[in-house]
C-alpha cells in the first residue's frame, strides 16, 4: 500500500539477504529506504529505491527527498509489481534514468559511484560534527556562502535533506561567526 512503512528483504547479488526496517512504499512495487549501517560504507548515496518483488536495488540517491521523487517518476513509467526478468525485457534502463535525472540526482545502484573511505554516516550528523565544521570554518575565515558550498560537497552534509541541511548550515554559520 502506498505510504506504508515496513521491513524490506534486500537481496544482494552474492545471495546475502538483509532485513531493512522502515522501508516506505512510494509506488506499487517500489520502496525507499536508508541503506543499512555497514553496507556499502564507501557509497555516499545512503538512500535507495528497491524493487519489492525481487528484493534488488534499482537506484541510489544522496537524499531521501531525491529517492522518493525518483521512485514517484519511475512508478509512473513502469509497472514495478512485475518480476525482474520481465522488467529487464520491457524497459530501457538508460532511458528510465535519463528521464528521472532531468529532475533528481539519482544513479543506478552500482559500485562505480563510491568514494574512498567510510562515508556511511552521510546524511547523519552529530553536535560534534557541527562544532568541528564551525571551528574549521572560523579558522579558514569562511563566509556563510563558502560554508554552504563546502557543505554541499562533503560528508555528512551533502546527504542531508533540504531542511536538515539548512538547519546544520545555520548552526555552523552562527558558531563560526560567519557573515
Amino acid at each position: 500500500m502506498i505510504g506504508e512503512v515496513r521491513d524490506y528483504q534486500l537481496a544482494m547479488a552474492d545471495g546475502q539477504v538483509y532485513t531493512v526496517p522502515l522501508a516506505k512504499e512510494i509506488a506499487p512495487g517500489l520502496l525507499v529506504y536508508r541503506i543499512p549501517d555497514g553496507m556499502h560504507p564507501s557509497s555516499p548515496h545512503r538512500w535507495r529505491i528497491g524493487h519489492e518483488t525481487s528484493g534488488r536495488a534499482v537506484a541510489d540517491a544522496m537524499t531521501e527527498e531525491d529517492a522518493v521523487k525518483t521512485a514517484e517518476v519511475f512508478g509512473a513509467l513502469v509497472n514495478w509489481t512485475q518480476d525482474m526478468d520481465t522488467l529487464r525485457a520491457s524497459i530501457d534502463a538508460d532511458e528510465l534514468f535519463a528521464k528521472a535525472a532531468r529532475y533528481y540526482p539519482v544513479l543506478p545502484a552500482r559500485p562505480e559511484y563510491r568514494m574512498r573511505g567510510d562515508v556511511s554516516r552521510n546524511g547523519v550528523y552529530t553536535d560534534a560534527d557541527v562544532e568541528e565544521a564551525a571551528a574549521a570554518a572560523k579558522t579558514d575565515g569562511l563566509s556563510a556562502y563558502d560554508i554552504l558550498i563546502a557543505m554541499s560537497h562533503t560528508v555528512p552534509w551533502m546527504g542531508l535533506d533540504i531542511n536538515q541541511f539548512n538547519e546544520a548550515h545555520d548552526r555552523i554559520v552562527a558558531l563560526a561567526d560567519a557573515d
